[in-house]
């Protein structure tokens, strides 16, 4: 059911988490702007990450409204526990680099989340860093045994405890 809390109700979502050089926030209106210019500089190389591709972003981008409608959405899930999205910043400069999104599995997945992430062309050399950082975030602040995510930027099914 796509619509139904994949955490408990009692787990307390992170807003917000600095990791290894990244500061990672929940996914909102407010970081519209700075969302918006951040993916519209990468599509190419956002749909060539493991786990986008055709579907996303557009190949012909969206206006500001657009995106800030998609971040009112995202916002809207993550309130309610169905996924959650968040802004990658760089820590030092504050500037946005990248997203994480974490969702339940489809179909007959094993894993207790699918997780996907990509960073702007600017930043493509701190991307194996980010997955490094987000997996141990993962294994140490959230509810999931196993977690499907890029390891070494290839997808793989991370088991944790």
């Amino acid at each position: 059911m796509p619509n139904a809390p994949f955490v408990p109700e009692t787990f307390a979502v992170p807003t917000a988490v600095e990791t290894d050089g990244f500061r990672l926030e929940l996914l909102g209106p407010q970081h519209n702007e700075a969302d918006h210019i951040a993916w519209m500089s990468s599509i190419p190389e956002i749909r060539s990450t493991p786990g986008f591709g055709a579907g996303w972003p557009p190949a012909a981008g969206m206006t500001l409204a657009e995106n800030l409608a998609d971040l009112r959405s995202h916002e809207d899930r993550s309130a309610r526990h169905v996924d959650f999205a968040y802004t990658v910043m760089d820590a030092g400069s504050g500037v946005i680099i990248g997203c994480v999104y974490i969702n339940p599995p489809a179909g007959d997945d094993q894993a207790d989340a699918v997780v996907r992430s990509w960073v702007t062309a600017g930043s493509a050399d701190r991307d194996e860093a980010l997955t490094r950082a987000v997996g141990s975030w993962l294994s140490e602040a959230w509810p999931f045994r196993t977690v499907r995510y890029r390891v070494g930027l290839q997808p793989a099914l991370i088991r944790h405890g």
